[in-house]
């Protein structure tokens, strides 16, 4: 667990020392080749073009993944580990850096900029309200912080590596090489990979922000359900957001002031929380660790 603790660190310390050096190396270029192989090399009818068919794509990466993490579990006092653990965390998290993109719409000098900014979220420019800016900000953290994150803690680097695939082959442009019953069958697994980390990311988000708001919100928008789906992590999102930023007018007038003209207050209130989301998941780890350590 120490070492799971100690490679989350060193993984978002270099994410922000070195952004640059870290994105260019988070390709996927042997992914979107793989599976363009194996499309090719199977008929229609196969096992490859059914919905269990993508399983045939992540079986064999995977497996390199594990049998490594299994090899350097206990050489050299976890060294190896740690460092395989640190290296896979940083490939499979992003690509992009979710902070710098925010930071790039808040700071863009004109529209142009902000528009070219904005659709590194995944949104049109044209539709780029503040509802659909903060459910971007929330998809985003899911995708590419807490989904790898979560999986990490608890698979290792198979988990992380699982989560990473299993996302790039249920969207973008890995998902558009995939025959149709395969893609189906890679979106569920993504579903079923992604529900119980939009749960816990609800769950921090009411602890660091308004509960009530949170969870009447995520009762509201059907998270109490079974249904392998995350709009009610958006819903809540939107909730909290909205009730920060009632709570900050209130302050301003209460004490006479003028609130001063902020760009885009929603985007930095949802990226504050998700901050703080994060901060409390590895409170809880670091807890774990010493507890470990006492008992």
């Amino acid at each position: 667990m120490s070492i799971t603790l100690l490679a989350v660190v060193i993984a978002l310390v270099l994410g922000h020392v070195a952004p640059a050096m870290v994105a260019s190396l988070r390709r996927f270029t042997w992914y979107r080749h793989w599976l363009q192989w194996r499309d090719g090399r199977f008929a229609e009818g196969s096992a490859w073009r059914s919905r269990y068919g993508i399983a045939l794509a992540l079986v064999p990466p995977l497996l390199l993944v594990l049998l490594v993490q299994w090899a350097l579990a206990t050489p050299l006092l976890g060294v190896p580990a740690l460092l395989f653990a640190i290296v896979v965390l940083v490939y499979a998290w992003g690509p992009r850096d979710l902070d710098l993109d925010v930071e790039a719409i808040i700071d863009a000098p004109d529209a142009a900029a902000r528009g070219e900014a904005v659709s590194h979220l995944g949104i049109e420019p044209a539709t780029a309200d503040a509802t659909a800016l903060v459910d971007a900000v929330f998809g985003s953290a899911l995708q590419r912080w807490f989904g790898v994150l979560f999986w990490f803690l608890v698979l290792g680097p198979f988990g992380a590596m699982l989560y990473r695939l299993s996302a790039l082959s249920a969207q973008g442009q890995s998902a558009r090489l995939l025959p149709e019953s395969t893609l189906v069958g890679a979106r569920g697994l993504h579903a079923v990979l992604q529900w119980p980390v939009a749960q816990l990311m609800t769950f921090g988000m009411a602890l660091v922000g308004n509960f009530d708001a949170v969870f009447n919100a995520w009762r509201a928008s059907g998270g109490a359900s079974l249904q392998l789906e995350a709009s009610f992590l958006g819903a809540a999102g939107r909730a909290s957001v909205k009730s920060e930023l009632a709570e900050e007018a209130e302050e301003y007038a209460e004490e006479d002031m003028v609130q001063a003209l902020r760009e885009l207050p929603e985007l930095r209130d949802a990226m504050s929380l998700v901050w703080r989301i994060l901060l409390l998941w590895l409170a809880v780890l670091a807890l774990f660790v010493i507890a470990g350590w006492v008992s």
